[in-house]
């Protein structure tokens, strides 16, 4: 069902406390079935291959409307508010893994929002608008070999000749990096090693100089390809460039937050899937005469762990509500991406322990959960990271 659709049904029976409305309910529906029908038969295999079909899931994905949910419609989206990408996110934790949500995460949220906002009318009709439609795979190049969280410290350059950036450097960790057909790119287009100076530039990777120099062995996330990227003399057009010059830092310090806000509600949702599965095979292991789920500590831990989860999910819907009014939620978000990566953490260890050698095997569920969610913590700014984000905020850290 469409949006516009969806829309019609009204917007009685918000849920207390959220944005949602019946027709994102009503959308939720939608996603499932999308999941049930193209993503899930396909995971194992998927996982297998350490690679999935970018360009013909995103197709589809695109036909269903799920690739621009917020953005105008002039350039395919649906016009709809950011709750629905927050529905989205939290249906995508049903996938049977963390790889594609990553990689829809990254079409939707992380390599578009900048180009939404700030890039050109051409611009956005020529990159953004395919990326919408599924018709091309988009990823997000910022950190390099010696520029993780450290975001101020890339070195890749983009000097300008005349009508032109001619880029070079490389860039690691890069998610859809490999099947991408374009890449939004922050470089240093003015000398220094501080945060002034950087630009988004948007990149197709059929430029000559471009290449995709090693295709990553990754602990988990199998299926979603991530890349080493390298840049020799890649020649693109000044009209690439998203929004002014030298403003790429801040422009991307504003898309982290659509990132680490998305990345936080899909774990807390993908939590309390593995929580619910852990309750229900305790409630069938019988051990020493009882069901496991009987002993006190483990139903005093999952119930523990419940509520933890439940409280990050509202800090995401908080976030929700202050983006609605306008105001910046970044100290909210980083919090968020903070409680998210270090929950997920407890929930895989001791959901795994609880599930005993079957949570060990590779065809249980659990073990690649328990590999898949330790990228929360790093992913989108590292834990210290949101640590010295929140510590800003509250007037806490030590001056420079």
């Amino acid at each position: 069902m469409a949006i516009d659709e969806l829309r019609e049904t009204g917007t009685e029976g918000t849920i207390p406390g959220t944005g949602f409305t019946k027709a994102h309910q009503l959308f939720r529906e939608s996603v499932r079935r999308f999941i049930d029908q193209e993503i899930n038969p396909y995971m194992d295999q998927w996982e297998e291959a350490e690679m999935f079909p970018a360009h013909d899931l995103f197709k589809k994905a695109g036909d269903q409307g799920l690739l621009g949910l917020s953005y105008p419609e002039e350039y395919g989206g649906a016009g709809a508010d950011y709750w629905y990408n927050m529905a989205l996110a939290e249906e995508l934790a049903r996938v049977k893994g963390g790889a594609i949500p990553m990689a829809l995460g990254v079409q939707t949220d992380m390599a578009t929002p900048a180009l939404n906002q700030y890039g050109s009318h051409k611009l956005k009709k020529k990159f953004l608008e395919p990326a919408i439609r599924g018709d091309a795979v988009c990823s997000i190049a910022v950190t390099e070999a010696g520029a993780g969280s450290d975001v101020a410290s890339i070195r890749t350059k983009a000097e300008r000749d005349g009508d032109e950036y001619v880029i070079n450097g490389s860039k690691m960790f890069i998610t859809n990096g490999v099947q991408a057909d374009w890449i939004c790119l922050l470089a240093r287009t003015t000398p220094g090693t501080t945060f002034k100076g950087m630009s988004l530039i948007i990149v197709p990777t059929d430029t000559p100089g471009f290449c995709v120099s090693k295709k990553l062995k990754k602990l988990g996330n199998w299926a979603s390809d991530t890349a080493e990227l390298v840049f020799d003399n890649v020649r693109v057009p000044v009209a690439n460039r998203i929004g002014e010059e030298g403003q790429g830092f801040i422009y991307q310090m504003q898309q982290f937050q659509n990132e680490r806000l998305i990345s936080s509600l899909g774990a807390a949702a993908g939590a309390e899937k593995i929580l619910r599965m852990t309750i229900e095979y305790c409630r069938g292991r019988q051990t020493f005469g009882k069901p496991l789920i009987e002993n006190q500590w483990i139903y005093f831990k999952l119930t523990e762990l419940i509520s933890e989860v439940e409280f990050l999910r509202q800090m995401c819907y908080h976030c929700g509500r202050i983006m609605d009014r306008g105001d910046d939620y970044t100290r909210e978000a980083s919090m968020a991406k903070l409680k998210a990566g270090r929950l997920v953490r407890q929930v895989a260890d001791i959901c795994l322990q609880f599930h005993g050698g079957m949570g060990y095997m590779e065809e249980y569920p659990m073990a690649r959960y328990f590999r898949d969610s330790r990228l929360m913590s790093i992913g989108a700014g590292a834990d210290e990271i949101m640590l010295g984000i929140i510590a800003k905020f509250e007037g806490i850290a030590p001056a420079r």
